[in-house]
């Protein structure tokens, strides 16, 4: 990098590189002023350059041959907005290797192959900035590394997808069914046409297992998270949750217990007088409880053109700076130690359950029984409608482990009065 000028390698100009090129445009002096140099967009690579772009760049700019970027000594940085595992990992590493600094927002790649990226970029004396890979535009990675050092963050929980989180707000304001929810984010941008990684909650998972990393200064396999989508969720279950004073939402939750770490993504019925209660539409929000700190809430988009290309578009600055100071100190995250992360089964939660039962004499008792045998403890059982002989029963339990639970459920599914089991969620202390 010389002292006039930082020249950028872009690989992929999608949704987020024309939100990152159109800012790079749009505030170029202001921005050459924060970083403390002049930010150059020379080279971006795409799968065809006659393809029409959100921003205007001379022909000459763009490239189909990734070695053009990561191989050219004049360019300082590569900013990795493809997606995907492969070939971003690749041209990440190439990168890394030849010295050159790297901002990416890839979610998955991180969460995945970030401790082989870190440690990479750590032999090589070069950095690789992600502020992007979580949450869009809302700060996350900043402030978990550096803002909030002085804690010992104990909880995170984020409502970290704008997809499934617009689904179930529609359906709570407008009493939309699932699919109606669905087909209207879609229509709106907000899904993807495949939208199962969001909506099985593996999108949530990544996120989650970068967050945790920082938070509690471990390494998280992903594979480790356990994983539960929103497919379960009904119209039924908003408007009983509403009538006991939840909101159900899709959390991702991260726990710091003397036995180890609890890592978890479900649907969940949140207090209505929780923070994350109030969370609408796409809007994602992470809530993290620190020893020192207390209780503090990031918000805002989660996801989308600009709000993501404010992130990436932070981490070049950041990035410049670093360069001109020529600060080498060691990445944090190589230092991180493996976690141990606790079996679901160990946990210990609260849930609302809804059933269909046979209306006849016995059947609460029934249930109590169930319960009772296995040490659960009930807050509360209702019957809330009776149809043909058919009684729709709601219990929400007090708090117990998740291995006592099932054991009841499956006490609860062998008597002969249940008919169905419509839908189980953990309930937010």
């Amino acid at each position: 990098m010389s002292e006039q000028k930082l020249k950028i390698g872009l690989l992929g100009m999608g949704t987020v590189g024309g939100g990152v090129a159109a800012i790079l445009e749009r505030h170029r002096e202001a921005l050459s002023e924060k970083a403390g140099a002049e930010l150059v967009l020379e080279r971006v690579l795409v799968r065809d350059p006659r393809r029409p772009r959100a921003v205007d760049l001379p022909a000459e700019r763009f490239t189909t041959e990734a070695a053009s970027i990561l191989h050219d000594p004049s360019i300082d940085l590569v900013v990795e907005l493809m997606g995907g595992i492969e070939p971003a990992r690749s041209y990440i590493l190439e990168a890394l290797r030849r010295g050159k600094y790297v901002v990416t927002a890839n979610k998955d790649l991180m969460a995945r192959h970030g401790t082989e990226l870190l440690e990479e970029a750590q032999r090589h004396r070069a950095r690789i900035y992600y502020e992007a890979s979580v949450g869009g535009g809302i700060p996350l990675i900043r402030p978990l590394k550096h803002c909030l050092a002085a804690n010992r963050i104990e909880k995170v929980i984020g409502i970290i997808n704008g997809t499934t989180n617009y689904i179930l707000t529609r359906m709570a304001l407008e009493g939309s069914s699932f699919q109606e929810a669905l087909a209207e984010a879609q229509a709106r941008g907000f899904a993807e046409a495949d939208p199962a990684n969001d909506l099985e909650g593996r999108d949530a998972a990544y996120k989650l297992a970068i967050i945790a990393a920082l938070a509690f200064r471990r390494r998280i396999a992903v594979e480790d998270i356990y994983v539960e989508g929103i497919a379960g969720v009904a119209a039924e279950d908003i408007r009983y949750a509403r009538e006991l004073g939840y909101a159900i939402k899709l959390l991702a939750v991260g726990e710091e217990l003397l036995q180890g770490l609890a890592l978890r993504v479900h649907p969940t019925l949140v207090p209505a007088t929780h923070p994350l209660a109030s969370v609408l539409h796409e809007f994602n929000a992470v809530y993290v409880v620190g020893d020192a700190v207390g209780e503090v809430m990031f918000y805002g988009r989660g996801a989308g053109a600009m709000p993501t290309g404010s992130a990436v578009v932070a981490d070049i600055i950041d990035a410049a700076r670093t360069m001109r100071s020529r600060i080498k100190d060691g990445i944090m995250e190589t230092t991180f130690a493996p976690a141990s992360v606790l079996p679901v089964s160990r946990l210990v939660s609260r849930f609302y359950l809804r059933l269909q039962a046979q209306d006849r004499p016995g059947v609460f008792a029934a249930l109590a029984t169930a319960f009772g045998e296995e040490q659960v403890s009930l807050d509360m059982i209702i019957q809330k409608r009776s149809e043909a002989g058919t009684a729709e029963i709601v219990l929400v339990t007090h708090d117990v482990i998740e291995e006592r639970f099932n054991r009841a459920m499956q006490r609860i599914e062998a008597c002969e009065a249940i008919e169905t089991v419509n839908s189980v969620f953990r309930v937010l202390e």
